[in-house]
């Protein structure tokens, strides 16, 4: 079977976790026999050691704005560019289309409008309009929302990687055929389990700066944890649009035992993952949450702070592989942190043998199968 995937970015290129998906995507297909083809915008692609074809079908694009809001300019951009690639190959069997951003959606399904070509629509995140308004203001957000009403309507098959993902999309008014995948992980293992924590052990942040990560509560809620740990250092990995306002944070209460490196290569970033004493994601917005795994790959104890856009606590088991904070506030978050780094080797034998039994069953190849099934049991 030929089958197209599309998503406006690539892994290594970009490095966020839809990246990571759709390449992991990509790969399954390919090993499972298929013919893959991935429609990108123009970008650095390592193209050695590639199992499936890549194919610019619009120039680089600027994906968000000076706020970390996805560019409407960018989304016209691509969606206009995978219309005239789909309307070109609507002979295939299988299209797999990102419904980040949600013109993808759109633009899809007029292409195909008609063709033969099974249009499956892999939403990352579903959103309910007041959490639309709030990222990109009023009249921008309500738009959004319809544009995201129109396409659920538009979308013949959704697939779909957590529960809260799956209610939403019930929710904002989806009604046809839903795949809910067991999992984003990979069903192999290379990294390095660590026993012990790093001494003086260190609290890691790792990812993009942009409003809904809330990146800025974590400087003073570890100056909290440090009146019971003082020795507790911490690390802030990557930047972004509010990188000056975590700067900002750390500046109000750090006095030496905060560093922001930026982003590291793939090498120090297992490193610092591996040593860190937890890993700490305040974010109110996640689809999955890969880096809980990530970080349990490594025996290394999450941080996640409670909010009804946040799938990633999903994956959290009180105890077991870390804790979940009841809001972003110094002293709620100061709380985890500190149930979890004095939860020592105990936590963190604890928090590898989650992830043992994780890429047993929650694997990125079990949902591929399962989609690759459906496919095959529509022909």
């Amino acid at each position: 079977m030929k089958l197209v995937i599309a998503y406006d970015c690539i892994f290594p290129a970009t490095t966020g976790g839809g990246e990571r998906q759709y390449r992991a995507f990509a790969e399954e297909f390919a090993d499972l026999g298929y013919e893959v083809e991935y429609l990108t915008a123009e970008q650095e692609i390592p193209r050695e050691d590639l199992t499936f074809a890549v194919t610019t079908i619009a120039p680089r694009l600027r994906l968000y704005d000076d706020d970390g809001v996805r560019s409407s300019v960018a989304a016209v951009r691509f969606a206009w560019g995978l219309f005239r690639a789909l309307r070109r190959r609507r002979g295939e069997d299988v299209a797999i289309v990102s419904g980040l951003p949600l013109l993808n959606v759109l633009a899809a399904r007029a292409a195909l409008l008609g063709s033969r070509t099974r249009l499956i629509i892999d939403y990352l995140e579903v959103w309910g309009r007041p959490q639309w308004v709030e990222y990109a203001g009023r009249a921008k957000g309500n738009l959004a929302w319809i544009v995201q009403r129109v396409a659920l309507w538009a979308t013949p098959t959704a697939t779909c990687h957590s529960d809260l993902s799956a209610r939403r999309l019930r929710s904002e008014g989806y009604r046809g055929k839903l795949l809910i995948s067991p999992g984003l992980i990979s069903g192999a293992s290379n990294t390095v389990f660590s026993a012990e924590a790093t001494t003086p052990p260190y609290a890691l942040y790792a990812g993009r700066h942009i409003a809904d990560k809330r990146v800025e509560t974590i400087p003073a809620a570890v100056q909290v944890a440090r009146r019971q740990i003082p020795e507790l250092q911490l690390v802030i990995l990557g930047s972004g649009p509010h990188t000056p306002i975590v700067a900002g944070a750390v500046e109000e209460v750090d006095d030496g035992w905060c560093s922001m490196p930026g982003f590291v290569d793939q090498q120090r970033l297992d490193e610092l993952m591996a040593g860190a004493a937890c890993l700490i994601n305040p974010s109110r917005r996640e689809g999955y949450g890969l880096v809980v795994v990530e970080a349990a790959g490594h025996g290394t104890p999450v941080v996640l702070v409670e909010h009804p856009g946040n799938a990633a606590i999903e994956l959290v088991e009180s105890g077991v592989n870390g804790h979940v904070a009841s809001d972003d506030s110094p002293d709620a978050l100061a709380e985890a942190i500190i149930r979890t780094v004095r939860g020592g080797s105990a936590l963190r034998q604890s928090s590898r043998e989650w992830f043992e039994h994780a890429i047993r069953h929650r694997t990125i190849g079990a949902t591929v199968r399962a989609i690759a099934r459906d496919i095959e049991g529509a022909s």
